[in-house]
């Protein structure tokens, strides 16, 4: 389901995005521009969701280097102020009937560390929190990893550890389908009603090693469970506000998101369009409907000519506008309003939601754009840093605190806790 969506909308709106890329804007504050571009430049700005990897899968390009496509690459993430870029090692719902979801994930991984490897002046894999705080001002692109779909776990607890030390540190427990951990926000089937009994030992298993737990994507049972077993905080690493699409479980309510605050934990604001306003959400749901059930009452397949040239019609016949930066700020308001400043964060999408990103978020060369929008609303400079990187930077530290306590409890000679 996430791949037909991708691939239908990633380009059914190219051309309203270029219509709104004319719209005049009222003059800019040159001052308050440019601290917004210092702040970027300054701060630790941590995007917790980026999906490289999975777009390398499909066709590898060198993000070292400006690439013409995607929304990731060195040059426009150095110029957005980019420290550390969670990469999503995405791994689509069917691997898990396949039987090959530990093997997908292992490639994805590869692709992070050939990355790596290749560009060592660049680009660096980082694994801990004291390890970004020495870092950061290296001037290389800081790659931490998230685990998207717990599915290549394929059951086995010591896969956790095997992961930890291939270097990841959250994993989204599921994706677009439910799977033996937990049942899916996108899936009407939920034999768990919640967590699995090999989830909620997933979960402690996760608190003892330090894996964050991520709670995108999984149904709003599951979350609740969740947060009855964990002992460390947990993060939403790219989900948006119910509130602004209403009936949408894949966004998080207020009662959720309050439970996540109580729980120490951040929620890192999707930036896709669908995400972020419910309009266009309603209306791209729609337009995927109509071309998916052309497609089948025609026998075609996504990538047929005909099916290709009906797309493009379909496009020019019913363009859908895109949301706006405003829109993302709108979410981390609300946040900010019903929480406090503490528990939000970004988790963009990037790469990951095809062209429905927001005018004026459009690549990683955009963040100062938000830092701006939430200047002239007032922000103070130590919130917005917080934002942008620093509550999840506490999160992670503090799962990270969990696990060594966790850990020295159950040592020999030591009473368990």
């Amino acid at each position: 389901m996430r791949l037909f969506y991708i691939a239908c909308m990633g380009s059914l709106w190219g051309i309203w995005a270029a219509c709104s890329a004319l719209r005049e804007e009222p003059p800019m504050k040159p001052d308050l521009r440019t601290r917004a571009y210092e702040i970027a430049q300054e701060a630790i700005i941590v995007d917790t969701h980026i999906d490289v990897p999975y777009r390398l899968y499909k066709r590898w390009e060198d993000v070292s280097r400006r690439t013409e496509t995607g929304d990731f690459d060195y040059p426009r993430a150095k110029a957005g102020g980019l420290k550390v870029a969670f990469m999503s090692i995405y791994v689509p719902a069917d691997h898990e009937d396949k039987g090959d979801a530990k093997a997908f994930a292992e490639q994805m991984i590869g692709y992070v560390e050939r990355l790596a490897r290749e560009h060592p002046d660049r680009f660096a894999i980082v694994t801990s929190v004291d390890e970004v705080r020495r870092r950061f001002g290296e001037g290389r692109i800081l790659m931490a990893m998230g685990m998207e779909n717990g599915a290549p776990l394929e059951g086995k607890l010591e896969n956790l550890k095997y992961f930890y030390e291939r270097g990841i540190r959250y994993i989204t427990l599921t994706h677009a389908k439910s799977n033996h951990i937990c049942d899916s926000s996108y899936d009407p089937n939920r034999p768990w009603r919640g967590l699995s009994p090999f989830g909620r030992q997933v979960v402690a298993e996760m608190n003892r090693l330090g894996i964050m737990v991520d709670v995108s994507h999984i149904s709003d049972e599951a979350f609740y469970q969740v947060l009855e077993v964990t002992r460390a905080p947990v993060i939403a690493s790219h989900s948006s506000c119910r509130v602004f699409t209403p009936g949408w479980e894949r966004n998080m309510s207020d009662d959720m998101i309050r439970r996540l605050a109580e729980n120490g934990g951040t929620i890192q604001i999707n930036f896709g369009s669908a995400f972020v306003n419910d309009e266009y959400r309603r209306r791209s749901e729609a337009a995927r409907q109509a071309i998916q059930a052309y497609l089948q009452a025609h026998k075609l397949s996504f990538s047929d000519p005909a099916a290709q040239e009906y797309i493009r019609q379909y496009q020019r016949e019913h363009p859908i506008p895109y949301a706006d930066i405003s829109d993302v700020v709108r979410c981390v308001d609300h946040v900010v309003q019903l929480v406090g400043i503490d528990h939000v964060g970004l988790g963009s999408d990037f790469d990951g939601v095809g062209d429905s990103l927001p005018t004026g978020l459009k690549d990683v060369s955009m963040y100062p754009n938000l830092v701006y929008e939430l200047l002239k609303r007032g922000y103070s400079e130590e919130d917005i840093r917080k934002i942008l990187g620093e509550n999840l930077l506490r999160v992670w530290t503090r799962v990270e605190q969990v696990a060594r306590d966790l850990r020295t409890a159950k040592a020999p000679g030591r009473a368990s806790s």
